[in-house]
Order: C-alpha cells, then structure tokens, then sequence
C-alpha cells in the first residue's frame, strides 16, 4: 500500500483536494466496498484534505462508516475536513441494461454540477457503477479546458479473473487503474499491479 501512496504523492504532488467515490451495491457483502475504500483513504496522508466523499442516494450504511473512520484517524472535531455528497444511484442490481442508460444519465446530471462546483484534483474510486458518471463529470472538466482531474480506478480485491462493468468503461479512461490480482495485469497491459492494496 506505500507503493501506491508514493505512486499517488509523485503523481500528483501534495496539496489536493480530494473527491472520493464509493456505494455499496447489494451485489457485495455490506460494506465491500466501503470497506475497500476506507482501507485506502487510511494509507493516504492528512494533506489530502479537504475530502469529498460521494455515495449513492440509497446507500444507507456508509455515511456511518465514513464518519466513524474520519473520526478514528485521531483529529479534533473541529479538525474534520471531509464532506459527503450523495447523487442518485447509476444502476440498481438486476436492473436492465436499457434502463441503466437512463439512470446513468440522471446520475450525470447530478455528477455534472458537483463535479464543477468541486474542481477536485483527483477521483478516487473502486468499482460501483456510480462512480462512472462522477468520473465522466471529471473528465468533462478537463475536455472544457475547466481543469485537469486525475482518475485513480483501483479495481475491487474481488475481481480476480475479469474486471467489474464499471472496471471495463474506466480502464482506458483512468489515469492510473489498479488490479490487485497478476492475472488481471496480465490480462490488462495498461493496469498497474502492485499487489494487494486492501
């Protein structure tokens, strides 16, 4: 996990704002990807502050872990730099692939103005389908001329043979795009592998 933290400090250099994607879909055990994602921000250094997490407006368990985490890293209350955002859900398990065009759209639609609003540094995020229109409002600021955002895409641990659909739409259009399994580096030449992250 330090190789990655390095990898993200020289990459980026230091002083970012930090917009964070994740949800839980049910498709996972509680928390997986909440999880996964708390495993990560913990390796991560108090300058990449503030922090904006976005999860899914019908993802009922991870605001408690957020605050439960950001509380645990040893900071006065009033030290706190971190904000939660919630938009609508990109695609609901066993949802048709017709209708997921549709959603994925309302969920751009909130993506677009927080994105903006935020200008974030970087994107970091693990594997649910809502963080594929959060990443296209980021590279909408980009395409604009608004302002370059690093996409950091570390695929779930769970994905050992094949990338997630979320994987599959970010791996050429992340700027860094971690598998945590040989097999899917191997598989993927522009994946990074540094083995496991969470």
């Amino acid at each position: 996990l330090n190789q990655l933290t390095l990898l993200i400090h020289f990459s980026l250099l230091i002083q970012f704002t930090l917009l964070i994607h994740f949800t839980c879909p049910s498709v996972c055990p509680p928390g997986g990807h909440t999880t996964e994602i708390l495993r990560l921000m913990d390796s991560l250094s108090s300058v990449y502050t503030p922090r904006h997490y976005v999860i899914a407006d019908t993802d009922r368990m991870s605001e408690d872990k957020i605050v439960s985490f950001e509380s645990s890293r040893g900071r006065a209350p009033s030290d706190l730099q971190f904000s939660i955002h919630r938009v609508p859900r990109s695609r609901e398990v066993h949802q048709s692939w017709s209708s997921s065009a549709v959603s994925t759209l309302n969920a751009l639609r909130f993506c677009l103005p927080l994105v903006f609003r935020l200008r974030p540094d970087m994107v970091l995020c693990n594997g649910p389908g809502t963080c594929v229109p959060l990443c296209g409002a980021a590279l909408l600021l980009g395409i604009l001329g608004v302002k370059k955002v690093h996409i950091v895409y570390v695929e779930s641990i769970c994905r050992v043979q094949t990338l997630s659909l979320t994987g599959r739409i970010l791996y050429r259009l992340a700027d860094y795009f971690f598998v945590q399994w040989s097999y899917l580096r191997d598989k993927y030449p522009n994946a990074i592998f540094l083995g496991r992250l969470v």
